[in-house]
């Protein structure tokens, strides 16, 4: 992400109320829920949307700022003198180079994830809307979120069951971590998803790693086909939106899925070019 494809003159400061790691402290991978507080009256935005943050930064590269999107975790909210609150889901990223061998960190991620109580950030935006609640309140959503993939949607349910209300369609949310350990919103001591939403058309999937200790891939495609009946059924309906955040390589895991599930992968490609016509088909990827 370069800094020049985005519109940033209007950037204001943003001071973290709180940073809770919401992975146990014996994980590998460590991951922050980030309340911050911005300093700015008429600062609003959606769910679904995301935020850029701007660091200030020496690389090797030689560039002066280094810049991040990051999707909001949250619905709005305000507290204590009114100033709008913003929620953001970050892991904590290490990069390998793949010629030298040597480790990175990542600037954006561990930036914000070394911030407490009281530190500040410099955000702008919000960008985009890449998740929207469908106007027909009984349309099936299916919901795939890989890693912190699970973000937007994490904000998107929390919107549909508190503030739109009323939801007949059926909501399906199938996400995936390398371990048990990595599900962000799906644990003893953080369950929103039991907090908020209407069991009657709400669940969600657990696709963990086949191997917790080993980099297996994610097992996204057992998770799915483990509910082809269900799946097959919201695929093949009309009023069916799906959506899909993460890794990229989600997207040729779900075309194999979906291929068998529809028993040719032309009949798949086929509807899938009919749910992106109809805006149906959302992909959040990096």
């Amino acid at each position: 992400m370069r800094l020049q494809d985005f519109d940033t003159g209007d950037s204001y400061t943003a001071r973290v109320v709180s940073s809770a790691r919401i992975t146990p402290a014996a994980s590998k991978e460590e991951v922050r829920e980030i309340i911050m507080e911005v300093d700015r009256d008429n600062f609003s935005y959606s769910p679904g949307q995301t935020v850029g943050v701007i660091v200030s930064d020496n690389h090797a590269m030689g560039h002066k700022h280094h810049f991040r999107l990051y999707t909001v975790a949250d619905i709005p909210s305000a507290a204590g003198a009114g100033k709008p609150r913003v929620t953001l889901c970050v892991k904590r990223c290490n990069y390998i180079d793949e010629y030298s061998g040597e480790l990175y960190e990542g600037i954006a991620s561990n930036f914000l994830c070394d911030l407490r109580e009281g530190g500040t950030a410099t955000i702008n935006g919000p960008f985009g809307i890449p998740f929207e609640v469908p106007e027909d309140k009984e349309a099936d959503l299916l919901l795939i979120g890989m890693g912190t993939g699970i973000a937007p949607f994490r904000a998107l349910i929390k919107h549909i069951y508190q503030d739109v209300r009323d939801w007949k369609g059926r909501v399906r949310l199938f996400y995936g971590a390398q371990t048990g350990l990595e599900l962000l919103y799906m644990n003893e001591e953080k369950d929103d998803f039991s907090q908020y939403y209407d069991e009657d058309t709400f669940e969600a999937f657990k696709a963990l790693s086949p191997r917790p200790h080993w980099a297996d891939p994610i097992a996204m495609d057992y998770a799915l086909e483990e509910r082809s009946e269900e799946v097959l059924s919201m695929l093949e309906d009309s009023r069916t939106h799906i959506y899909v955040a993460g890794r990229e390589d989600i997207l040729d895991t779900l075309d194999r899925v979906f291929g068998r599930m529809l028993a040719s992968q032309e009949k798949w490609q086929r509807r899938k070019a009919e749910l992106k016509a109809g805006k149906r088909w959302v992909e959040l990827v990096y």
